[in-house]
Parts: structure tokens; C-alpha cells; sequence
């Protein structure tokens, strides 16, 4: 329901920025180049460019340009900059260190949102004591579930100061591959989901649009409404948004068990945060 969301919220650019944790951004493509306001790398990479083909696909989700005549609208509908912060290899991996750097720089810069379509088992205290750091200078934090279908918890996601994010399918149901369990929040749309994608060759091979599968591709549906809502509410703190997003979603099959609540409502989400 992000259309009707979106004819209730600020649709100007506010400078909300949403810190995409990733494997870069194809700083080139035509519905993300112009509101990359930040790169940064923490990879042994020589480049912030994605040539692996995630971090491009995750950034159109959260906030591909709108009403530019190419590929559709991001959640956050234009009130969101994105950051590339490069912290994922050109192989699609990397070092809890490299992330939780990554989090610190965003958090440091200003960052409302970092969006996380990441993640491991174990996780390290330099990345929660990074994520502590973020949510402590007022970020709102997201992160993927994993995608293993399991209930083993996954690191950033299972930090308490993390929104963790399932996937669901076109029916509303948990999707096939989709972490679940007590240390997953909310849920949102991960299977063929269409955005962005390299304009050259990367490894996933999605040129130009196409769709994925996966929670990274529902967190950042999460990641845009969390900066929607900021740019709509600027007074509300990151508790709050976290707040609007967490009690606002649609009762679906798993809400309650599979995840604590349910798939997010965008319109609902708004509505809820203008009575905080």
C-alpha cells in the first residue's frame, strides 16, 4: 500500500539518508546516480561500483528515483539520498569487521537509515557494539532474516537494536527460503521483486531491472518506509519509527510466531506515526 502512503507523506527530498551496507552501487544507473550523496569503501575492492549485482538491487527497492520516466518508484518515494557504503566483496562476501566499520562511518556522516540486506551466524562484538553505536546517535537499523529457513538467528538481524526482516510471498505467506523465528520483528515482499540493477556485467547477470528473491530484498521495503515516515515526521526518533512500522503491519499467516508482528503496511505505518 506504499501509493496510498505516499499521497500522506512529504514526497519532496528532505535529505533523509538512507546508508545502504552492501556490495556497492552502480553509481552510473539512471534511477539511483543522481541521489548517491555518499560512498565509502570497506572492502579490498578497488571500487565502490556493485559488481556483484546485490547492493544495486537493494538500493532501487529503498529508493530508485520517482516520476523520472524510468523504472518505477523506491519506497521512500524520493524523500531519501542513498549512501553506497561498500562493505560486501566483489564475490557477495566480507568480514563482520568491514561491516561494522561500515556502520560506524554511516552512523558517524549522519545516517537515519542503514539498511543491512546482510548477515551470519555469530556475529562479533565490534558489529553489535557498532550497531549500539548507530541506534545510539538516533538511526533507524534494518536487516535481513536469512535466508537458510531456519529459526538460528542471524547477525546484524538478531541484535535488539535491529529491525529484523522476513520474506513473504505473493500469497502473503512466509516465503520458502525465509529465516523465522523470535528474534525476527516484521515481515515484507521478497520473492520477484523487480528494481534496479547494474548497467554492466556483474555476477548475478540482472542487467539494467530485474527481480530477485530473497530478505534482502525485503528489508529494504522496511529501510524506505522507515525514511518515508522520517521525512513526513522529522521530529520522531528512531524508537518511535521503529514503533509506527512494528505496530502497524497486517495480521498474515505467521504473524505472532513466524515473526512477532506481521508484514508491514506502508499506509497504515504513516497513519500510525502521526499520532506519536
Amino acid at each position: 500500500m506504499a501509493p496510498e502512503a505516499w499521497c500522506r507523506a512529504v514526497i519532496t527530498s528532505q535529505d533523509i539518508n538512507i546508508a545502504i551496507l552492501d556490495t556497492g552501487i552502480d553509481p552510473n544507473h539512471p534511477d539511483l546516480a543522481a541521489k548517491i550523496t555518499k560512498t565509502a569503501n570497506f572492502t579490498t575492492s578497488p571500487t565502490t561500483d556493485d559488481l556483484f549485482g546485490h547492493g544495486t538491487h537493494v538500493a532501487g527497492i529503498a529508493g530508485a528515483i520517482t516520476n523520472n520516466l524510468v523504472f518505477g518508484a523506491g519506497t521512500s518515494f524520493n524523500s531519501g539520498n542513498l549512501w553506497n557504503i561498500k562493505v560486501l566483496g566483489d564475490d557477495g562476501t566480507g568480514p563482520f569487521s568491514g561491516i561494522a566499520a561500515g556502520i560506524v562511518d554511516a552512523a558517524d556522516a549522519g545516517a537515519n537509515v542503514i539498511n543491512m540486506s546482510l548477515g551470519g551466524a555469530g556475529g562479533s562484538q565490534a558489529l553489535e557494539d557498532a550497531v549500539n553505536l548507530a541506534f545510539n546517535n538516533g538511526v533507524v537499523i534494518v536487516a535481513s532474516a536469512g535466508n537458510d529457513n531456519t529459526d538460528t538467528p542471524s547477525f546484524p538481524a538478531a541484535y535488539a537494536n535491529v529491525i529484523s526482516v522476513a520474506a513473504t510471498d505473493e500469497n502473503d505467506q512466509k516465503a520458502s527460503f525465509s529465516n523465522f523465528g523470535d528474534g525476527v520483528d516484521v515481515a515484507a515482499p521478497g520473492v520477484g521483486i523487480f528494481s534496479t540493477c547494474p548497467t554492466h556485467a556483474n555476477v548475478l547477470g540482472c542487467i539494467n531491472f530485474g527481480s530477485l528473491n530473497g530478505t534482502s530484498q525485503a528489508a529494504p521495503f522496511v529501510s524506505g518506509l522507515a525514511a518515508l515516515i522520517k521525512a513526513t515526521f522529522p521530529l520522531l526518533n528512531n524508537q518511535t519509527i521503529r514503533q509506527a512500522i512494528e505496530s502497524s503491519t497486517d495480521d498474515v499467516p505467521g504473524s505472532g510466531t513466524l515473526y512477532q508482528f506481521g508484514r508491514i503496511n506502508a499506509n497504515s505505518a504513516i497513519i500510525t506515526a502521526g499520532t506519536l
